[in-house]
């Protein structure tokens, strides 16, 4: 039966292994394929075993595609259970090898474990047939691919790419090529481009141009001489299809559309197993004339040569098209489709000085809201946002609708505008600019359009946050954007502007924040409100249940689970100083308790045991962050013992600013964020300078020494000062993907760790406790800093002095003996750590 093989090494590497025994792949001593790839293989070699390179080989890129009809043909013994595939690009220092990794290690990439930059040994391969000869220049000459079956990878620090550093990789041959390779494609299925390794909204690599092709621009001229100029309007081509005489809108239109871009979509992929298509995207722009609106939409290869050049407010003439009826739309409507072939539409992007001023389209509209404004709006209402932006969050993926196989990478912003003390908080998902997302650093001025309020279940007031819609699009200070959008002489962006120029950069930077573990808005303070937020269905888990589901999570997956627990520990620890810490522990419960396993790895052994990192929840409404550390679960039948830790933070909220007017530029402390104003001043466009300010409201068109060894705290748990400096590496270091090292300094020195035994078989999971973090927005009432009070609200109060670490360890003796709902938040942080934060811990009465 084929399976997955899991060796954890002595140091840590790991040996990957599918194949039909535990045995490892070896070539037969007859033939020998030499040691570097890169050299030769023998001509007499049958492949009747796999082939092992003896060399350590480097892993220079991996790519993401989906499969296809014909994709299970190339893996004939291997069992396909998900949708991707994976492509390898690998160096032994002297010619580069494409591969496909074999679908049972698809887990380790999935994981974080296997990744750009881990070193390979013992790499066992096998042929295959490859979808894209002979079109794939990276083919080998004599018309064989290959497959990556087994090796053993190094398990070092992600973002570290080990011994490529000492190679040009991009002036190595490709092996067995003899021409210059040309941009590479899928090997396995017949797909022209990739997808982004961690979600499938966002474009990924060279194809997508940010130019419009030359060829187009001059078969759009000829076509113009022909038709003569002829323009037909958004309304004459609905009545014409809705009638049913179809008229001019009958077949192929080869009437010019002259439109503005009023919303633009994000790519949607929609590749299938089952579909055989080349490049399966889609996307829809809504656009207006003076006439009406309609949604326009791209398809396929059209995307490639168009998506990523039109931005909303551009002014489009579009050519031989097709109009459509609505898909799914529950009035009767139409859409246009553009297309790439039968026939091939033609496209160009008008200037706001066209010669043809009675086709001109109106304005953009947008609807923007401050946060005081948004203390008043209904939930689902749909709106545009300015603001400084103060946090920014670690990327983080959950599941679509919640179980769903697509997971959905978002991070969350706190955005400050002056016009109260509430921040605005956005959940922001790709949004198919990815350029723009790794700008999205703290002092930034951000805009996101098209956003939609999201109130919590609890109705408060202050519990609501942003989130996106089909068509948000993020503008950023860094990129250019704002002085080429039209939104930057709203009455509403100046009055941000003269705020923004009132501001002191210390005095943001001291409240600037960036990474870490964040929640938001913060849980239900009660057992009965949260059971009400779950309509009454806990979804409780048992230890071994929660083991699994740890287990099952991939690299930077955000889930919540829930168990019921009593405490058989407490530790109280300072970042640094783990070695002396604070502890209790009920002695009762650990002299029949099963040990708690917490090492990093979580595939120690032959029995899977999984260690995780936990963190604690930061911010409600005026947002405070507070990230946690380290946890871990282990069997009960599993007779080692381990630990781990956990670490949370807190911050303070942000202060009533006395708004001090400091205009003159020789006097200005705010160096950074006049710059950052000074953006909305510059315009490419003189003569869009001269139009008058639009400020209307509506419009038709709408847009001691431990007492157990302990494991040190993950990095990635902890949110960093921003670091204006080295704002790019602080970035890099916290994205998708990558590495973060001591050198930023973290907002949070000390944390608990709560050891949990699960009431329904006993295992073991050490979760982090961070009780210092401020809860927002913060409750009316005082409360006692008991355990009980602190548990259920997951802070100190903040109406008291919280107490000493020393008087809240000897406080502990309060947990002895309680039974717990406890609500966990778990993140997979990629290879062997995952971290548990205990968000809220409710006692259960009789």
């Amino acid at each position: 039966m084929h399976r997955i093989v899991f060796v954890l090494a002595a140091c840590p590497t790991w040996r990957l292994q599918t194949a039909s025994s535990t045995e490892p792949c070896a070539a037969p001593d007859r033939t020998r394929w030499k040691s570097s790839f890169g050299h030769q293989m023998q001509p007499d070699w049958t492949w009747s075993s796999p082939a092992v390179c003896r060399e350590v080989l480097y892993v220079v890129e991996l790519q993401r595609y989906s499969r296809d009809q014909g994709s299970s043909v190339y893996f004939p013994q291997a069992v396909l259970n998900g949708d991707d595939l994976y492509d390898a690009t690998l160096t032994d220092g002297h010619c580069r090898l494409r591969v496909t990794l074999d679908p049972g290690l698809n887990p380790l990439v999935e994981r974080y474990v296997l990744r750009s930059g881990s070193t390979l040994c013992g790499a066992a391969f096998a042929p295959a047939m490859t979808a894209q000869l002979p079109a794939c220049p990276t083919a080998p000459a004599d018309g064989d691919s290959y497959k990556l079956l087994s090796a053993e990878v190094s398990d070092g620090a992600p973002g570290e790419d080990g011994g490529l550093r000492s190679f040009n990789v991009d002036s190595l041959s490709w092996f067995g090529s003899s021409g210059s390779a040309g941009a590479l494609v899928p090997l396995r299925a017949n797909r022209s481009v990739f997808l982004p390794l961690w979600n499938n909204v966002d474009y990924s690599g060279e194809a997508w141009r940010e130019a419009p092709p030359a060829e187009e621009e001059e078969e759009e001229e000829e076509e113009e001489d022909r038709v003569q100029r002829h323009a037909v309007t958004v309304s004459e081509l609905r009545d014409s299809f809705l009638i049913g005489r179809r008229g001019v809108a009958r077949g192929v239109v080869h009437h010019q559309l002259i439109v503005r871009i009023i919303n633009k979509s994000h790519l949607m992929y929609y590749g299938r197993r089952d579909l055989n298509c080349e490049c399966p995207y889609k996307a829809v722009l809504e656009v207006c004339d003076r006439t009406g609106s309609v949604c326009v939409v791209l398809w396929n290869s059209v995307c490639l040569g168009w998506y990523r050049r039109l931005k909303p407010g551009d002014i489009l003439n579009l050519r031989r098209y097709r109009v459509k009826g609505r898909f799914q739309a529950q009035l009767d409507d139409i859409e246009i489709s553009v297309n790439s072939r039968n026939p091939a539409a033609l496209i160009s992007v008008l200037p706001e000085s066209s010669p043809f001023p009675q086709h001109i389209p109106p304005a953009a509209f947008y609807r923007f809201c401050n946060s005081k404004e948004l203390l008043d709006r209904p939930h689902g209402v749909v709106c545009d946002v300015i603001g400084l932006l103060t946090f920014s969050g670690r990327p983080e993926r959950i599941r679509n609708d919640g179980r769903g196989a697509e997971l959905l990478e978002y991070h969350w912003l706190r955005l400050e505008d002056g016009s109260s003390n509430q921040p605005i908080m956005v959940k922001l998902f790709s949004t198919s600019q990815p350029d723009a997302h790794h700008k999205l650093h703290p002092l930034s001025v951000v805009v996101c359009t098209r956003l939609k309020l999201i109130r919590a279940a609890d109705g408060c007031d202050l519990a609501f946050y942003l989130t996106n819609t089909t068509y948000t699009q993020v503008y950023c200070t860094g990129m250019r954007h704002h002085s080429e959008m039209s939104y930057r002489k709203l009455r509403p962006v100046r009055q941000f502007l003269q705020w923004l120029r009132s501001q002191d950069d210390q005095e943001v930077l001291r409240r600037a924040l960036i990474g870490g573990f964040f929640i938001y808005p913060s849980p239900p303070v009660s057992l009965e409100l949260y059971m009400k937020d779950r309509r009454g269905v806990p979804g409780f888990l048992r230890g071994a249940e929660l083991q699994r589901e740890l287990e099952r999570l991939r690299y930077r997956e955000r889930q919540t689970f829930c168990i019921q627990a009593a405490v058989t520990m407490v530790m109280y620890s300072r970042r640094g100083e783990e070695k002396h810490c604070l502890c209790w522990t009920d002695r009762a419960s650990s002299l029949c308790s099963s040990p708690c396993f917490r090492n990093s790895s979580p595939f120690p052994s032959s029995t899977p045991v999984t260690t995780r990192s936990a963190r604690s929840p930061p911010s409600s409404s005026s947002p405070s962050l507070s990230p946690t550390s380290l946890g871990s679960t282990s069997t009960p039948a599993d007779p080692r013992s381990g630990k781990s830790r956990k670490r949370r933070f807190t911050e303070t909220l942000p202060r009533k600013r006395r708004p001090f007017v400091t205009l003159q530029s020789e006097q200005n402390k705010s160096v950074i964020l006049f710059e950052a104003s000074m953006e909305f001043l510059e315009s490419p466009n003189a003569d869009e300078d001269k139009e008058e300010d639009e400020d209307g409201d509506t419009s038709s068109f709408l847009t001691g020494p431990l007492p157990l060894e302990q494991s040190d705290i993950t990095l990635e748990t902890l949110p960093l000062r921003y670091d204006h400096a080295h704002k790019e590496e602080q970035a890099v270091a916290i994205a998708m993907g990558g590495a973060l090292t001591g050198r930023f300094d973290s907002v949070l020195d000390e944390y608990y760790t709560l050891r949990l035994r699960a009431l329904s078989d006993g295992v073991l999971v050490d979760a982090l406790f961070l009780p210092l973090s401020c809860s927002s927005p913060p409750p009316l009432l005082p409360y006692a800093n008991t355990w009980t009070s602190i548990l259920c609200h997951g802070a100190f109060c903040p109406h008291t002095p919280p107490p000493s670490p020393a008087d809240l360890i000897g406080m502990a003796t309060q947990l002895a003996n309680q039974r717990l709902v406890c609500v966990l938040e778990a993140c997979h942080l990629g290879g062997a750590t995952t971290e548990i934060v205990l968000s809220r811990a409710f006692p259960l009465n009789h």
